[in-house]
């Protein structure tokens, strides 16, 4: 079954696009929970972080300084990246992403 982030990436459903190689793809999130909330996904599914294999290790870099160039291109002083892992931490699309979120304040703990 396709995820609607799949479907993003296939061209199905429409996205803010703000970075996309042939490794990734970066859009703000529609639900965001600060000015700057911006998702970076794998162009190949990975249901979620503990999925990963040894032979993902480069994919999960790239998507790490993808991260951190978005945030830089948003001129994010700092920023915050949180990946959820499974439903009991708040995943709701098992397709792997990274959540870059900034512009405000950020205390902690974040839960």
């Amino acid at each position: 079954m396709s995820t609607i982030f799949q479907k993003i990436i296939d061209g199905e459903i429409p996205a803010d696009k703000v970075y996309e190689d042939s490794q990734c793809l970066a859009f703000r999130d529609i639900n965001a929970v600060a000015p700057c909330h911006i998702l970076v996904i794998p162009k190949r599914p990975i249901a979620r972080l503990s999925d990963a294999v040894e032979e993902d290790a480069a994919l999960l870099g790239h998507l790490l300084l993808v991260a951190n160039q978005v945030a830089a291109e948003e001129g994010l002083e700092g920023y915050r990246l949180v990946i959820n892992d499974g439903a009991a931490a708040g995943q709701t699309v098992f397709h792997l992403h990274l959540h870059v979120i900034g512009g405000r304040p950020l205390h902690w703990p974040p839960g």
